[in-house]
This record gives C-alpha cells, structure tokens and sequence, in this order.
C-alpha cells in the first residue's frame, strides 16, 4: 500500500485578484439578465457590452463594492453631487438614440467613463466630454486608451471638434440644452436626456432634421442633473 506523505503540499492558492475578478464578473451577468434585459433592450450590442465592460474598474476602489447595483452611484465627494447613473437608465438612453453600426456617438457628462467605454465595446466611434478633474483622473486610471477619448472642458460646449455625430447622450439630467449642441448632430440624428427636476422626469429625444429639432418624450426617468444645464431664471419687474 502506497503511504501518503506526512507534509503533503498545500493547493496552488488562487490568487485574490483572480477571485475577485471571477465574481465580478458574475455581478456583471446578473446585472444585465435581472436589471438591463428585463427594460425592454432588445439592442443586442447594448447587452454584450455591457457584459464585458468591467464597472467596477471605473469607480474609486471604495465604491467597487456596489458597482452593479441597480441605484445610481454617488461617486467622489469632490465632484459635486455627480453620480454614475443605473445600469438600467443608462441602457435605455442608449437604445433610445438608435445609432447606426460604426456611428459617432458623444456622451456629454461622462465622468468616470464607463459610458464611453460601453459605447466603444458596441463598436462605435465613442467620444465623451466631463469637466470635473477628479472625474476625469479616474477615466484615465480606468483605460488609458479610453481617456484620451474623452476632453476635459464645459460640458455646455460638447465636443464640436469630433462632430458632427449619429447620437448624443446626456449622463443626466438637463433643463435646458443649448442651441450649439444640436448644431453638432448630423442631418437625422437623434440626442437624447433626462429632462425635469427628481424624482420627476422624463427620457426625452430630439430628432434633427435641418435646422430644426423636434423633441418627445419617451418614458419616465429620473437622474442627477448635469452642471450647467439649469434653466435660466427671468425676473421682471
């Protein structure tokens, strides 16, 4: 009879990063067949993105936790009030701009960038501009490949330099949305927000044809407002 050895070897241990990717990335399904699939997205690119873009990657370490939940995020203190919207909201204002395969599509608010990334797994020409420096060194930590796809500057101005573009997506919401945003859509594109105050809202789509834009909405929604983009105020006296 063959003895065992006294001592003998202990499993090859697995290491803590593999573990941990492993279940993210069980989050990242169940994210898509319980909160995304169930919304009405029957855009196939938006699901397979959005089950190999890792979130987690793009939040501080201290929020990874709660990556794939269906809530918005807050994210860093610093950045005044800004959040990475829910996985489900954000689907649906993707599916809402029906852009076309290989399309220019430009996220306007994108923060951490996980938009972005989404967008460019779905095969297209993604941009994205955000104007909050905390926001921005996150993308750039998340892939550095991606950052450069994305400007730092006012997120009232989008991108004009990348345009014109078959979509543009607003990472929140907006009141007012100036005239030189829609200048940066092509003949028949659409761009797409949430408009109104929370919790109250509503997923509107502008449709350009011309010169001019004609807007609907197209269900209820609710998202942390974008800086810039209040309504004005008018007084009189």
């Amino acid at each position: 009879m063959t003895e065992l050895p006294l001592n003998p070897a202990s499993p090859t241990p697995i290491a803590p990063q593999a573990t941990a990717a492993a279940a993210y990335a069980v989050q990242r399904q169940n994210m898509v067949d319980s909160q995304v699939r169930p919304s009405d997205i029957t855009d196939r690119r938006i699901l397979r993105a959005m089950a190999v873009v890792p979130r987690e990657s793009f939040l501080p370490a201290s929020l990874r936790a709660i990556a794939y939940m269906d809530n918005p995020i807050a994210l860093d203190r610093t950045a005044r009030g800004r959040v990475m919207i829910e996985p489900r909201l954000f689907a649906k204002l993707v599916q809402l701009a029906e852009i076309p395969d290989g399309g220019r599509v430009l996220e306007i608010g994108s923060g951490t960038g996980y938009g972005v990334a989404v967008l460019d797994a779905m095969g297209f020409k993604a941009f994205g501009v955000e104007q909050d420096q905390t926001l921005s060194a996150i993308a750039a930590a998340a892939d550095p490949k991606l950052a450069a796809q994305i400007s730092r500057g006012p997120l009232t101005l989008g991108l004009a330099a990348e345009g014109p573009y078959d979509a543009i997506i607003f990472a929140g919401s907006v009141a007012d949305v100036p005239t030189a945003l829609f200048d940066q859509l092509k003949n028949g594109a659409r761009m797409v927000a949430v408009t109104g105050q929370p919790p109250a809202g509503k997923a509107t789509v502008w449709l350009r044809t011309g010169v001019s834009h004609a807007a609907r909405d197209a269900f209820d929604a609710s998202a942390a407002p974008l800086p810039g983009f209040a309504r004005a105020h008018s007084f009189s006296l």
